[in-house]
């Protein structure tokens, strides 16, 4: 079989809602490695928020900040940062109006005076709508749910890929959207896609254009590539890609495109993909 490139959403698709990652999806992933297939994440994150044991499984890459950066075995092949400019107009604006943040950069997530208590009750209501019990969120801290967090270090900063901001309302986010009309502004919060959080980042990155990019340094063709996600923010990457797979607890505009429908990332949806696909 011909060398496949295979790019894995990470929330909701290679880890579960438990922040935790089937051992059947680490499996898979060395197994389709041996075969000599490349693996890479695609990820909203950031280089700072990929715990240990997402690397421990063997990756040859990522593609993190929702496009905004491309690593290849260590090496870094693009990565496009909010302009220092833009990054303090954020940090004012979102203080004028009273909303706690965090700054995502690979070298950390940096948060607001108050993100600790303002995110406990928003974090605890995203634990619960991506399948946590009351119970089990009713001692959880932002530090469990965000990696990499960081309090009291200076909030201007010239190295960031991405803002997250908790919304008071809906209105903050068309507000942001009118505000800075020069980056890509967005929302997310769990299954259902209900808008929780704000984020402002580099305009024209799409999970889509960093496949390019890498596809190019690999010098590898579109045919050769699988992508697997669960939400809206990865149907340009599933569309751009070969084969689209969308996990069984994806939101309903993904299932609806997606070339092919897999189990829930809790029910080894990953590996039984793989199996149907022949990677491993």
């Amino acid at each position: 079989m011909t060398r496949k490139i295979i790019f894995l959403d990470v929330d909701g698709t290679l880890v579960d809602y438990h922040n935790r990652i089937p051992e059947s999806a680490v499996t898979a992933i060395r197994k389709a490695r041996e075969k000599g297939h490349l693996v890479y994440v695609c990820t909203g994150r950031s280089r700072a928020e990929m715990q240990p044991d997402l690397w421990d499984i063997g990756l040859d890459g990522m593609i993190g900040g929702n496009g905004s950066y491309v690593e290849h075995k260590g090496k870094v092949l693009m990565h496009q940062l909010i302009s220092e400019e833009d990054a303090k107009a954020i940090v004012d604006w979102l203080h004028e109006r009273g909303l706690e943040f965090y700054l995502e950069s690979n070298s950390g997530l940096f948060a607001s005076e108050h993100f600790k208590e303002a995110s406990r009750p928003v974090l605890r209501q995203y634990g619960i709508q991506k399948g946590k019990t009351a119970a089990e969120v009713a001692e959880q801290e932002a530090e469990d749910v965000l990696h990499g967090l960081v309090y009291g270090a200076s909030l201007y900063r010239n190295d960031l890929n991405k803002v997250s901001f908790i919304l008071h309302s809906y209105q903050d986010y068309l507000d942001a959207k009118q505000a800075f009309p020069n980056l890509k502004v967005g929302t997310w919060g769990g299954r259902g896609e209900t808008a929780l959080f704000g984020d402002l980042g580099v305009k024209d990155i799409t999970k889509a254009h960093a496949i390019d990019v890498l596809l190019e340094y690999l010098d590898a063709g579109k045919k050769d590539t699988v992508a697997f996600g669960d939400a809206k923010v990865d149907i340009p990457m599933l569309e751009y890609c070969e084969i689209g797979v969308s996990m069984g607890n994806g939101g309903p505009e993904i299932l609806a495109m997606a070339d092919m429908v897999t189990d829930d990332v809790e029910e080894d949806g990953l590996y039984n993909a793989f199996e149907k696909l022949g990677l491993i």
